[in-house]
Order: C-alpha cells, then structure tokens, then sequence
C-alpha cells in the first residue's frame, strides 16, 4: 500500500524532526519494487538497513542492491536447525561484504531448539561473522528464550538484540510501521493505529497514547 514516493515523503519528514535511521523488513523487503529507488532517493539523507531472508539476492536483484548502496543488510536465519539455510546465508554475508555492503545476520532463536541455534551460532563465527555482526532475536509469542539462553547461544560473549530481552516496554528510539500504515510500538505487538498523515507529525499522533500489549501469551498493556 505504499509508494515509493509516500515513503520518501514519510522518511525525510521525520529526518528534519530527527530521525537517524529507518530499516526496511517484512515480510520480505525483496518482493516491493519500488525498494531500490527508495533506498537511493533516500541516500545521504538517512541510515537506510535492510532485513530480509535473501532468498531472492542473486542475479539482478543483488546488483540492484548494490547498485543502491544501502548502509547495511542483516539475513535472518528463521530455521537454524536447516543446515542449508545456514550455510547459504553464511555465503551471501560474506559475498555482501566482498561487494562493500556492511553485512550481518539475524539469527532466531527458539527455546525448544536451542542446540541448533548454539550450533548455529558456532558455525556463524567460525565463518568469521562475529558477535558484533550478529543479532540474537528471541522467538516471541511462545518457546522465548531467557535472556540466559540467549547469552549461552552467543557463547557466553558479549551479544547484541531486542532492547525488549529482558522486559516488554516502549524504546524511545523505535516504532514499528507496517505495509497498511498503521503504527505500533514494535513489531509484535496487536495495539496499532493508523497514520492520520504521511509526515512525523502524523506518526507522533498515533503513537500518542497508543498501548503496548505484550506478545508473550498476554493481552494486558504494559505500562512504559
């Protein structure tokens, strides 16, 4: 439901209210057309990440992207237990980097299958892709992991992942907006609110108030 032109419109109004980055994910941001031009109208201008599967980054679309030049791509690993996406995504991170493009993986983690992620995990780094170039997400909603499991998969280091680990609250440096222009606290959660107007005003209206409803097995609101 958007355009390339009401997300630029959206993007630059809220750079000049102060807005320093905005991430591009999914769903998968490899399946909107117009993400390349987008990317390039808004370089300079903004952090511009992407997050995607990389399931479609080969062939035109990866020289597209690169063509875009965006200021870093993370692939995520939904299923660390599939050796295949693990060693494919392993390849693309690396091939990224080769090409100039700050490059890094989201790995899932899964309470229940927490040998495959620490498995995971391991192969990740001995791939060279350290911790700094990792991040750790919990699965939400069931089967999370403690912030205890999560360090354990990270090889008892250092780790980097969700500002909300360790408890469900608002982060002031982030807000969720999805593909039919609604806003949300973050990504999970089913409190959401539509945009009056495609501009940081309008974004800051419906945030007003908005409740954050906790995606762990909980319709309560969380007080922030």
């Amino acid at each position: 439901m958007w355009t390339p032109d009401e997300l630029v419109t959206l993007v630059s109004d809220c750079v000049e209210s102060g807005t320093q980055a905005v991430s591009f994910g999914g769903g998968e941001p490899l399946e909107y057309p117009g993400l390349f031009e987008v990317l390039e109208r808004l370089e300079g201008l903004v952090f511009r990440s992407i997050t995607s599967n990389g399931l479609l980054l080969r062939g035109r679309c990866l020289d597209d992207l690169v063509a875009a030049r965006p200021d870093k791509v993370h692939l995520s690993i939904h299923f660390p237990d599939k050796v295949a996406e693990v060693d494919r995504v392993i390849l693309q991170v690396q091939a990224l980097a080769k090409l100039g493009i700050r490059s890094g993986i989201n790995l899932l983690v899964d309470r229940s299958n927490l040998t495959a992620a620490i498995q995971a995990a391991q192969k990740i780094r001995e791939a060279g892709i350290g911790n700094d170039r990792i991040v750790y997400l919990p699965m939400r909603k069931s089967n999370t992991p403690t912030p205890q499991d999560i360090l354990r998969v990270a090889n008892g280091q250092p780790f980097q992942s969700m500002s909300c680990l360790t408890n469900c609250h608002r982060s002031p440096r982030f807000c969720s907006i999805s593909w039919d222009k609604k806003v949300a606290w973050c990504s999970y959660t089913v409190a959401r609110r539509p945009l009056s107007s495609l501009t940081a005003r309008g974004l800051n209206k419906a945030l007003q108030n908005l409740p954050l409803i906790f995606c762990k097995n909980s319709p309560e609101a969380t007080q922030a």
